[in-house]
């Protein structure tokens, strides 16, 4: 792979690979060749500025230092000037330039010869107002005939990886191994690993596509020594790679099949162990949900918790004229319930809907086992007009975890960020991820089957809440030049419900508890309770405020 860099005609390489498989180390044992071999203005982009800071401190000064071939070719580091600081080192005959692809200036400052890009797919799609980060590092390489970009990056969403669209306009190359028995090369293929869910970590092998023999992990080694790199793509300029986590030698196959057995369990889950573990693009199968589907499965299970319940959520959107409010019981496998849902008429600038929603939060909910649960966590949101109210609401409510949060409409952006207090009450503000909640919500309206991710709705929902609940739909819009999803609202349409389920979706990850072992204790003493009393009543009632009155 690294080969490549001089391969007569290249004058692009591109890795698409696994999480862990060495490609941060192929780059920088690229950088160390230039900067030995054949000196040139040299950048090296990571996703922010504050990564390329930690890899200037973590993994180059490092390797200049332990590096006999390259400690005296730099300034030395105690130095501190224009020619070595952080994000800048000049050497002899040529320079480095450490950049974040979120900061434009960085990306076109100087004329340079062979850029260098890590994470390709997790930089932002535009440079501030500039355009695409590789685009504008790829722009500087202009005035050289011999120019070279090598981008590395682990893909994300089918249609919007970057790494993913270089890599089909390359050579296409994969990894061949041959069979120890009948000496057949192939590629590596999930499909082929085969394993007992019940004990992977003893039944897990690999069958040969070819003869069907077994492979054992002992035989990775062997194969992995004599495997070639096979184009499957004329060549046009472009060295193509693409290689998964079946080949690391770092990682059992055994244990592949553990963490798939793990993720599978819920779309995000799993998602991100095709990208990271396969080296594959994931298909969005979220474009839209139909309403009438979710209709048809209501359930009725009374005016209890059901017993799967073990934490209690709310998420709470701030309208001009009322408050909503969802009321979330969370299971094993984040399996959901729709326990209740309020619209509180008033206005959110006078106390009486705050009066009001603290009644809502405030309640004890009834299981059906007996058992009683309290609302743990909430969201409130302060988007609109009332931003001063909601800060003021949720300052004194901080104690009983009633968070401020803030919506970011921004592709992969975690689902909650870390909180700040950049404000003049100095509440806790959470900033989430919008595109991330609503596509893991979309995702598990998907699941048909009750078990983790699923969610569960009541018998009394009217159809206007799964309208507002699936209001939104995923276009795809080219933005600098690159397809981007965006989450769009036909007209006319409400999306309360959906926000409101982003927000209790948000308080589960704030308050972040361990379902599957509250799930175990609930029916640990459920079993002890049966034993030794007779059973409880049901309950009847629970607190409603204007429920359903959506006009």
């Amino acid at each position: 792979m690294m080969d490549a860099v001089n391969e007569p005609g290249v004058r692009e390489v591109v890795f698409m690979t696994s999480a862990q498989i060495g490609k941060t180390e192929i780059l920088n044992n690229i950088l160390g060749y230039f900067v030995h071999q054949d000196p040139s203005p040299i950048l090296f982009i990571q996703p922010t500025l504050e990564m390329a800071e930690a890899w200037s401190k973590d993994r180059l000064a490092p390797m200049i230092r332990d590096t006999e071939a390259l400690g005296g070719l730099f300034k030395d580091a105690k130095t501190r000037n224009s020619d070595n600081t952080l994000l800048h080192k000049k050497f002899t005959g040529g320079h480095l330039t450490m950049a974040g692809a979120n900061s434009p200036s960085s990306l076109a400052s100087r004329p340079i010869r062979i850029v260098l890009l890590d994470e390709e797919d997790r930089y932002p799609s535009s440079a501030g107002a500039e355009g695409d980060p590789g685009s504008l590092a790829q722009k500087r390489t202009t005035t050289f005939w011999n120019r070279l970009m090598v981008s590395a990056s682990t893909p994300t969403i089918e249609g919007e990886s970057k790494i993913d669209a270089r890599y089909q306009q390359s050579d296409m190359r994969r990894f061949h191994v041959p069979c120890p028995h009948c000496k057949k090369f192939q590629v590596l293929n999930w499909s082929q690993l085969k394993f007992d869910k019940k004990a992977p970590e003893t039944t897990t092998y690999y069958e040969c596509e070819h003869c069907q023999a077994q492979l054992q992990e002992n035989d990775k080694l062997w194969m992995l020594a004599r495997g070639e790199w096979w184009a499957s793509a004329p060549f046009n300029g472009v060295a193509g790679f693409h290689i998964s986590e079946l080949y690391s030698p770092w990682v059992r196959w055994s244990e592949m099949v553990a963490a798939f057995l793990k993720a599978k369990r819920l779309p995000e889950t799993l998602k991100v162990w095709v990208n990271t573990s396969l080296g594959e693009t994931w298909k969005e199968a979220t474009e839209g949900i139909d309403a009438s589907g979710l209709l048809n499965r209501k359930e009725n299970w009374g005016r209890v918790a059901p017993a799967g319940v073990v934490v209690i959520t709310a998420g709470v959107d701030v309208q001009g004229d009322r408050l909503e409010a969802e009321i979330i019981g969370w299971g094993a496998g984040q399996e959901s319930w729709s326990l209740q849902y309020h619209v509180i008429h008033g206005d959110p600038a006078q106390n009486k809907v705050w009066e009001d929603l603290d009644k809502v939060l405030g309640q004890t909910i009834q299981r059906v086992d007996g058992g009683t649960l309290s609302v743990l966590a909430a969201c409130v949101d302060t988007g609109g007009h009332h931003t001063q109210k909601v800060y003021e609401y949720c300052k004194r409510r901080e104690h009983a975890r009633v968070y401020a949060v803030k919506g970011a409409s921004t592709a992969g952006k975690p689902l909650v960020s870390k909180f700040s207090k950049a404000n003049k009450l100095r509440v806790k503000l959470f900033t989430l991820g919008t595109d991330t909640a609503k596509q893991m919500i979309y995702s598990r309206l998907k699941i048909h089957q009750p078990g983790p991710g699923y969610c569960h709705f009541p018998a009394d929902y009217p159809e206007e809440y799964f309208q507002q609940l699936t209001a939104e739909r995923i276009q795809t819009k080219f933005i600098n030049g690159h397809p981007t999803r965006i989450w769009v609202m036909p007209k006319g349409k409400r999306n309360e419900a959906l926000d409101c389920r982003v927000y209790g979706l948000a308080a589960l990850h704030i308050l972040n508890p361990n379902l599957d072992a509250l799930r175990q204790e609930q029916e640990r003493q459920n079993q002890q309770r049966q034993a030794t009393e007779p059973p409880a009543k049901k309950a009847e009632g629970w607190i409603g405020y204007d429920d359903w009155n959506f006009n």
